[in-house]
């Protein structure tokens, strides 16, 4: 195996979400802004692409990671030829119009396609994943913007590829958004001069684009604190005049590159506003509404987060299954008494079976995770976009899963990769294989676009209590009319009885941490996690038995195919039979809770 060949990708399973499942042909394709496409097209579009990312774009992938970064005096970035390779491959396919809509020139394709590619384009190369989020910069200004600012904005981030940033951290405002103390002054019109630093920005500066447009969070002079006092200003790297044109330099440069653990051909930087000379930017729509106008991109980043993570994880796999099916050592375990048995492929080992299945489930119950609230996204859209009535309830079902897409794929995609290394034994410690280099750029996805714990306090106190739980309700009663449908089914059974009793302890976990917020926030701290991850779980465990009863039927009618659908019947079989008992355990320990460890004197620590 090469490194430049390190990329499997899981198209098949992809359109078996799509088009099997959840099917999105019936659903999405056809409907509303995405009435000028079908199956077949959609099919086409991401086999095509599934080519490109494997043997094009993931060429890259160990070079950005071995090849430096550089910044000059300047403050210019240079990236990796190979990577700047990559990224012009992807713009002369014009894939970056898959997303954008008809009158920007784009496919117009839904979400739930959009990201189906996104998988494929991060999986192969997270680096050149990044560096095109310009792209989605565009979606937010055509959407908040102007029309004076579309104007002047979006024929370059469509036709002229400009990079785009997400510009929210400071160095002493991490997590705490509110406490963010970068200035903004009004100079004239819409026009405002930002004076501060940032720090933590991907993709801050980079060297295969001739400008970058900022998206910064900044506090108008005399504005209130916390983050209703926080305004959105487009802050391009060089200036645009009204048409469009590029003027001077504008006053934001990067200011130093962060030497990071992983994901190093992305460049993480820290800027700097006003320092060297002025750094002006516009007002985002003229309208001081800066923390809820930034919720559009934090949104997306987090799916993007966990679309990483549920890829790497796959590819992960991908390869340690390649691997165990090569690797020649020791016996069958039942013939090791016998010292003239033949030497076996690893993959006869059941320990090394129980890792492989263990991340397969994970990676493809992840997988349905992710897809599933893809479809969510398309019917927002079909049903008038976000704020639209009809739309409300497919959004609260989006904003309820998507701490669970972020937080959930993030912690157990590290958790399961570290499977995928113990898979290789002492060769997947070495740059020889992949392994290593996943991990190291995995672990970022818990840390950015809020923590983990983060996305269980957005998840309880945001996303679950809002509307007092009736979002949620809802998700619980779709699983149990899941369960209706699938009774009786022998193929089914086991699975079925492990999501049937997951569901009556997630019921009496959710009881008992309404109980336990009467006492003390504190416990929502302490429980928050083991909340998400059950929920997030016992998702899964619905979507992999909706998959199962789908293989079921379709064992019937597709003999060619036998392998793929009884793969599909022991990965449910295998996730609600070894993940979901694990629920009882949770629902014990939150039952049994207290707060001695907040009453503990921290010199105990």
């Amino acid at each position: 195996m090469t490194q430049t060949l390190h990329y499997h990708s899981n198209l098949r399973d992809i359109l078996f979400n799509l088009f099997e499942v959840f099917r999105v042909q019936d659903t999405s394709l056809g409907k509303g802004p995405y009435s000028h496409l079908d199956a077949e097209t959609v099919q086409e579009i991401l086999t095509t692409f599934e080519e490109v990312a494997r043997k094009e774009l993931a060429l890259s992938f160990a070079e950005s990671d071995r090849v430096p970064l550089r910044l000059d005096a300047e403050g210019n970035v240079f990236l990796p030829e190979g990577l700047k390779g990559a990224l012009k491959t992807y713009y002369d396919g014009d894939w970056h119009k898959l997303e954008l809509p008809e009158h920007l020139g784009g496919s117009a394709a839904p979400p739930s396609v959009v990201w189906a590619a996104f998988e494929m384009l991060i999986g192969a190369n997270p680096g050149v994943a990044f560096y095109v989020f310009g792209t989605f910069m565009a979606r937010i200004i055509d959407r908040l913007a102007t029309e004076a600012q579309k104007k002047r904005f979006l024929g370059g981030l469509v036709e002229r590829r400009w990079g785009g940033t997400m510009v929210l951290t400071e160095p002493d405002a991490g997590s705490d958004v509110g406490a963010g103390t970068t200035k903004a002054r009004c100079l004239d019109g819409d026009i405002w001069e930002i004076e501060g630093v940032k720090r933590f920005i991907t993709n801050g500066d980079y060297d295969a684009t001739e400008n970058i447009i900022h998206m910064v969070l900044a506090r108008p002079e005399g504005a209130a604190a916390g983050t209703k006092g926080l305004s959105l200003f487009i802050v391009p790297k060089f200036w645009v005049h009204e048409d469009g044109t590029l003027g001077e330099r504008n006053g934001v440069y990067c200011s130093n590159l962060e030497k990071k653990m992983g994901i190093k051909g992305s460049a993480t930087c820290e800027l700097t506003f006003g320092d060297r000379h002025p750094a002006r930017g516009l007002l985002l729509g003229n309208v001081h509404n800066g923390i809820r106008q930034m919720f559009h991109i934090i949104e997306q980043a987090r799916m993007a987060v966990g679309m990483k993570s549920m890829s790497t994880l796959s590819t992960g796999y991908l390869n340690a299954l390649a691997y165990t099916k090569e690797r020649i050592q020791g016996p069958d375990l039942l013939a090791i008494m016998d010292k003239s048995s033949p030497r076996v492929p690893i993959i006869r080992h059941p320990d090394v079976r129980r890792m492989l299945m263990s991340q397969k489930a994970h990676a493809e119950g992840m997988r349905a995770l992710c897809l599933y609230t893809s479809t969510l996204q398309d019917q927002v859209e079909i049903a008038g976009g976000h704020g639209a009535e009809a739309a409300q309830r497919f959004d609260q079902r989006n904003d309820l899963l998507l701490p669970l897409v972020k937080g959930y794929c993030s912690e157990k995609a590290y958790e399961q990769l570290n499977l995928s290394l113990q898979c290789f034994g002492g060769s997947g410690y070495l740059q020889d294989y992949p392994i290593e280099q996943y991990i190291r750029d995995q672990k970022i996805d818990t840390l950015y676009e809020g923590t983990t714990h983060i996305q269980a306090l957005d998840l309880f106190f945001r996303k679950v209590a809002r509307d007092g739980g009736e979002t949620l309700r809802e998700l619980l009663g779709d699983i149990r009319q899941t369960l209706q449908e699938t009774a009786g089914i022998a193929d089914l059974a086991v699975s079925h009885q492990h999501l049937t009793t997951a569901l009556g302890h997630f019921e009496a976990i959710m009881m008992n941490m309404l109980d336990k917020v009467g006492e003390s926030f504190y416990h929502v701290g302490l429980q928050g996690n083991r909340l998400l991850f059950g929920l997030a779980e016992l998702v899964i465990g619905w979507l992999l038995l909706r998959q199962a009863a789908v293989a079921h039927t379709k064992l019937q009618h597709a003999p060619h195919e036998s392998n793929f659908y009884s793969a599909k019947l022991a990965t449910a079989r295998f996730f609600c039979s070894q993940v979901l008992p694990q629920m009882g355990l949770v629902r014990d320990l939150i039952r049994s809770g207290d707060l001695a460890l907040m009453e503990l004197d921290e010199q105990c620590f």
